[in-house]
């Protein structure tokens, strides 16, 4: 058996530092994002949340952003950090859904640009404006905001606790934070099961999976009181069978472009993950989580 330890990097099919990695992995993939996930209302570049009443794909990639505003009750007075913001499609949401003002910071200049030409075309920039930053150390002052939002960002922190704490001090007292993201269910794998791992965490410059109670344990540790965890894994498995079977439909096409050197070594892997990342939450050696807490 394999075992996955926390605070270690297990990326290896690179030699660049993380911070090189992500920006590289998305600027690389956006096109990816655009053709088979994202689209101009959503600008969504994770998972969904399909409950009853959820109708389609965009449907429930802006539900998700609605599930993890109702846990922490977002409103029009309240100053967000988007730590992670991608494209801006959550931070635009809260925004136009919530009324809220919100700052979103991503490693990557060009989803900075890309985020502010899509909420300027929303209508929401007086509301809504991006900067490069990393999470782990951003540069403004202690207790600025009232709601720290980490939407699948939380995986790319080699320290879980390093991106707690630092949503810790810059948010007021009494400020929410919430975050949704994958987790490991268990930390003892099979050979084939590491395998699999692996090609994820490769594929998406993830460099490990924290378990949802080493989660709650940073949380608790770092200082946030009332603490709240709900696995969502249910709610999540059907987005991740849809990134399935679109990797499985556009395997000819993969194939081509991979064949005659079209796509890039990331792009590739990139592909492969969103096979393989069906497997890992299908068997449970996954899953998805959301936690909120408050200073």
């Amino acid at each position: 058996m394999i075992s996955l330890e926390p605070e270690r990097d297990y990326r290896t099919l690179t030699t660049q530092n993380l911070r090189q990695d992500i920006i590289h992995y998305y600027d690389s993939c956006y096109w990816d994002y655009r053709f088979a996930w994202a689209n101009g209302n959503n600008l969504a570049l994770h998972y969904g949340y399909w409950d009853s009443d959820t109708r389609s794909h965009s449907d429930s990639l802006m539900k998700m952003n609605q599930v993890l505003a109702e846990q922490i009750g977002i409103s029009e007075s309240d100053y967000v950090l988007d730590a992670g913001c991608g494209l801006g499609g959550s931070a635009i949401w809260l925004a136009e859904n919530c009324g809220a003002q919100v700052l979103g910071i991503t490693l990557s200049e060009k989803q900075v640009e890309y985020a502010t030409r899509f909420a300027e075309k929303r209508g929401v920039a007086d509301r809504v404006r991006f900067q490069a930053a990393d999470f782990c150390k951003v540069p403004l002052e202690d207790e600025r905001f009232d709601v720290v939002w980490g939407l699948e960002s939380s995986c790319y922190a080699i320290r879980k606790q390093s991106f707690i704490q630092e949503a810790y001090r810059l948010l007021k007292k009494g400020g929410r934070m919430v975050i949704a993201d994958g987790l490991a269910k268990r930390t003892q794998f099979t050979r084939k099961e590491w395998k699999i791992i692996l090609i994820c965490l490769n594929g998406w410059a993830v460099p490990n999976l924290a378990t949802p109670k080493q989660m709650e344990t940073h949380l608790q540790n770092t200082g946030f009181n009332e603490i709240a965890y709900r696995d969502i894994s249910s709610y999540t498995l059907p987005s991740s069978r849809r990134m399935y079977r679109t990797a499985l439909a556009n395997y000819p096409l993969q194939k081509i472009s991979r064949l005659l050197g079209l796509r890039t070594e990331v792009q590739n892997a990139n592909y492969l993950t969103g096979l393989y990342q069906y497997q890992l939450m299908k068997s449970g050696i996954s899953g998805y989580g959301m936690f909120s807490g408050v200073k």
